[in-house]
């Protein structure tokens, strides 16, 4: 397996992504895509939630895939184990093929939502195992023409999925418990976390780098990053009670910055902590796309390396 740094990186680069948080169905895509195109935002990023109005993020993306030529394209996160990694390959592989060096995949163990995990089944007890088994399937078939794999939960023969990227596609995770970072340690190229104090991220980080090193690979210093909610107004209640759910004895508004100088010094500490890549999401429905994009790049995009 090739490893997750194959340089080394003189300067790590910060960038500001938005994510697409919550979303109505009367949202305009279209219009959200061209505008994060002509302000130079860094990326977009789409969340797989089942059971709500958001696009899928592999459709959503090859839509604005088919209307961009600069932005970076990414999902933060879709689920992995429950999926068949040789489907995943050929979507991948595709959204590459129409947009070359711009797709950001971001892969999670199950979803946040308990809910819509029926939906991603795997054996009882076995998803950790079979999240391992996909990632390693899932690369080989992203680099290599034909793959012949046997493993415990798939086996391909003289696999392809056609249409390789030029470069392998760095697979990033998202998580926060013990096991999915040294996951990333192990498997993966970079992470994404979410729901963190900017120490808590550090220690992640050194989690991460710590189960690197004991697999003989690295991680790019360059490759951390975190999905961070900004409240402009009152936070989305429902938000709130996902962050207590998920964090229990936290207070829910430490985690989620209100307005964009508190925002600012948010971003400062988790720069310090080692996270260079920030995928920014409102926090509750802005009252205007527009408005909130625009200020994402004058008030974000000027801290950027």
């Amino acid at each position: 397996m090739r490893p997750c740094a194959d340089r080394i990186i003189d300067v790590v680069k910060i960038r500001f992504g938005v994510g697409s948080g919550p979303t109505r169905p009367s949202d305009d895509l279209a219009a959200i895509v061209d505008q994060l195109e002509d302000l130079g935002i860094d990326s977009l990023w789409l969340s797989e939630l089942v059971y709500a109005p958001q696009v899928d993020p592999v459709v959503g993306l090859a839509h604005a895939a088919s209307r961009t030529r600069r932005l970076k394209l990414g999902t933060g996160v879709s689920v992995l184990p429950g999926r068949n990694p040789v489907l995943m390959a050929k979507q991948l592989a595709s959204l590459a093929w129409l947009a070359p060096g711009r797709i950001l995949p971001v892969f999670g163990l199950q979803p946040a939502r308990a809910g819509e995990r029926a939906l991603f089944p795997v054996p009882p007890g076995r998803r950790g195992a079979v999240f391992d088994e996909s990632l390693v399937l899932l690369r080989l078939l992203l680099e290599q023409p034909t793959v012949t794999f046997r493993g415990e939960f798939f086996s391909v023969e003289d696999a392809g999925v056609g249409l390789l990227p030029d470069r392998p596609l760095d697979l990033w995770l998202g998580g926060a418990a013990p096991a999915g970072l040294r996951r990333v340690g192990r498997l993966a190229d970079g992470w994404l976390g979410s729901l963190l104090t900017p120490a808590e991220a550090a220690a992640a980080i050194v989690t991460i780098q710590d189960a690197a090193a004991e697999a003989g690979r690295t991680v790019d210093p360059d490759h951390f990053g975190i999905s961070l909610p900004v409240a402009l107004a009152e936070p989305d209640p429902g938000l709130l009670e996902t962050i207590r759910d998920r964090r229990p004895g936290t207070d829910p508004r430490t985690l989620v910055p209100h307005g964009w100088a508190q925002t600012r010094r948010l971003v400062d500490e988790y720069t310090a902590a080692g996270i260079s890549k920030f995928v920014v999401r409102p926090a509750a429905h802005p009252t205007s796309w527009t408005r909130f994009l625009t200020e994402v790049a004058t008030e974000l995009l000027p801290l950027q390396t």
